[in-house]
């Protein structure tokens, strides 16, 4: 049976995610590599971990990159919108990595992302469906249909989605939320278990539910 494995919320800690995919060692000819969002920020990693993911998907497309609400806010904060909202998220440390100086224009601040990181951001997906997961970075509101769930929620929503025993007929796999362990209940996974505060980092291989993690 071929696997899925899922990698939790990254945050720049590059060396953390190279270690856990040699740990993996996911098949990309049969396996299935889904990364939940949140590549940037809080850490200056973040171009490095881009870089990385960017070379995983070139290799293979069995490689699903997920947007999470730090990705959506630096390409915000490219547009000039909602800025102190990314600063206050710990956006300070990713534009520091790509030169980028508080007193830019946008589009000085854009022609300092490179083309390839702005195609990589532009291209990732709200949320992944297989025959029995939904992928998602933060989750989904209770009593909306798939196709239905807002952008705002997808990114967002935390104790609305994992206090709720609603079945949305999928088990969910989700990040966002950092806990000191991973989140297993009947109906979702959460694998943000906190790898840039001094947490570690989370993949989950599935349908075994079996988890690989690297400490800080």
């Amino acid at each position: 049976m071929n696997k899925i494995f899922a990698v939790g919320d990254i945050h720049g800690c590059v060396e953390m995610l190279r270690r856990l995919m040699r740990m993996i060692a996911a098949d990309l000819a049969r396996d299935t590599l889904v990364f939940i969002g949140d590549y940037i920020d809080r850490s200056r990693g973040g171009p490095q971990v881009i870089d990385d993911l960017r070379a995983l998907r070139e290799e293979s497309r069995n490689v699903i990159c997920l947007r999470g609400n730090h990705e959506a806010m630096l390409q915000n904060y490219l547009d000039g919108v909602e800025e102190d909202l990314y600063l206050a998220n710990g956006g300070a440390a990713t534009l520091a990595a790509y030169g980028i100086a508080p007193a830019d224009s946008p589009r000085e601040r854009k022609e300092k992302i490179p083309a390839a990181h702005r195609r990589f951001l532009e291209s990732l997906l709200p949320c992944y469906e297989t025959q029995d997961f939904i992928f998602v970075h933060a989750g989904l509101r209770p009593g909306i249909a798939l196709g239905e769930q807002s952008v705002e929620d997808l990114l967002w929503i935390r104790r609305d989605f994992i206090d709720s025993d609603y079945d949305f007929g999928k088990r969910v796999v989700f990040g966002h939320t950092p806990r000191g362990e991973p989140l297993v209940d009947a109906g979702k996974i959460g694998i943000d278990t906190g790898a840039v505060y001094g947490g570690r980092l989370t993949a989950v291989e599935l349908p075994a539910v079996i988890f690989y993690q690297v400490e800080s």
